[in-house]
């Protein structure tokens, strides 16, 4: 029984040695240079599992090491590592932070895309606010706009279309809910956003034939007839025009531009260039 309760002592000894810390070899961090902090932030950066532990290390750099440049260069990779942990309001706050503090440097534009990048993944499916949406569009175009040569531009470009496209698509939902509710004129307030704001992106055809459905509720065939002829124009091969015909010709009416109406000024623009 002694001996059972040696090794037990011997056990707690070593365990609260674990807890305490003194069983590590690491040095402390303000022991070592800019450059072995640095390298270690790396190599936590490249082990998926680390993301803490790699923030740490960069955060710990431009702490101990102000205005040198491996704190310029920890900063950055501050902010790359905040957003691959999905920190995005640290990511974007440390991005500001090289933008304010190096706004010259090379790694700006990297910087400008980050902080547009941790708006652009924080967007939520259609039917959330789109508060962030409106932001990521802003920084994107940012991005575009200042560092128009840069590797960034493209992708920003493409984010921004799809960004765009997807303002376009909560404009849809709502005006498909206001719809099937009878709620005419609210539904074509939000397809009108569509068809005058976001003419280029992939809600454009369906937004016409739902103006052409909402119209033809109301009674007022000359916008539905206008708007279906628009419609035919520009997405003649649509399966959306196809069900915009059906309903014109079920009434006996036929895609044409009529009346003097906000549609009527789009047909003109769209189809007869006539801009003035």
């Amino acid at each position: 029984m002694a001996g059972v309760r040696l090794i037990g002592a011997a056990m707690i000894v070593v365990a609260l040695a674990g807890c305490s810390g003194g069983g590590s070899s690491e040095a402390p961090l303000d022991s070592l240079a800019a450059e072995e902090i640095f390298k270690r932030g790396e190599i936590a950066r490249e082990t998926e599992a680390k993301p803490d532990e790699a923030i740490r290390y960069f955060s710990e750099v431009e702490r101990l090491y102000p205005y040198s440049q491996w704190a310029k260069r920890a900063l950055i990779m501050q902010a790359f590592s905040q957003h691959r942990a999905k920190n995005y309001e640290e990511a974007r706050s440390s991005a500001q932070r090289f933008l304010d503090t190096y706004p010259g440097d090379e790694d700006a534009a990297y910087a400008k895309y980050l902080l547009a990048l941790s708006y652009y993944d924080q967007i939520d499916e259609v039917g959330r606010d789109q508060g962030l949406t409106f932001q990521a569009l802003q920084s994107m175009r940012a991005v575009i706009e200042e560092y128009p040569d840069s590797e960034y531009a493209s992708s920003a470009r493409l984010k921004f279309d799809l960004a765009f496209d997807h303002l376009a698509a909560k404009e849809m939902e709502i005006g498909r809910y206001y719809l099937k509710r009878g709620q005419y004129s609210a539904s074509i307030n939000r397809f009108r956003t569509v068809v005058q704001d976001f003419q280029t992106t992939t809600h454009t055809a369906e937004a016409l034939h739902r103006l052409v459905e909402a119209y033809l509720a109301l009674g007022l065939t000359d916008e539905a007839q206008t708007a279906a002829a628009i419609l035919g124009h520009n997405y003649q091969s649509n399966p959306f025009y196809d069900d915009s015909f059906r309903l014109l010709t079920g009434r006996g009416l036929s895609p044409e531009a009529k009346g003097e109406g906000w549609l009527r000024t789009i047909y003109r623009q769209v189809v007869r260039g006539e801009w003035m």
